[in-house]
């Protein structure tokens, strides 16, 4: 009887480690407008932005994210055929990834005043920050 109970308990304990692990790529993707209306709103409560300022934003956020997207997507395909960026590609991408954040500070530069942009410069050291620390955590959990 016992052993009947110690495998019972053994089959519900790998069938719930097995469902929870299951959960995590059903994640629901947002548009490139939903997401960009977010972000306005977000840099809206934190920087106090006009309304003008809101609609100068704007575009320069769905360009990033349309942008970001596009890189993701290319990553994804290139995974499913487990090919590797040569040093010629990876040269390419960072060197646009670069010239995009620095244009992206450029024009933001331009639309926000001086405290705002104090503000906005150091929202992103945070964000940069936190995306560093999530890349360790999953490298740690990896291994």
């Amino acid at each position: 009887m016992k052993n009947i109970a110690s495998i019972l308990v053994l089959i519900f304990v790998f069938t719930f480690t097995i469902q929870a692990q299951k959960k995590k790529g059903n994640k629901q993707q947002l548009t490139i407008n939903q997401q960009t209306s977010l972000k306005v709103k977000q840099m809206t409560l934190v920087l106090d932005l006009s309304d003008k300022q809101q609609q100068q934003v704007n575009p320069l956020l769905r360009a990033e994210i349309a942008f970001r997207q596009a890189a993701m997507e290319k990553r994804k395909e290139a995974r499913v055929e487990k090919r590797r960026p040569t040093s010629d590609e990876i040269y390419l991408i960072k060197s646009q990834l670069l010239d995009n954040k620095i244009t992206m500070k450029r024009s933001m530069k331009n639309i926000l005043n001086k405290t705002q942009f104090e503000t906005f410069k150091k929202m992103y050291k945070q964000r940069k920050s936190l995306v560093g620390i999530r890349l360790k955590e999953k490298k740690s959990t990896k291994k």
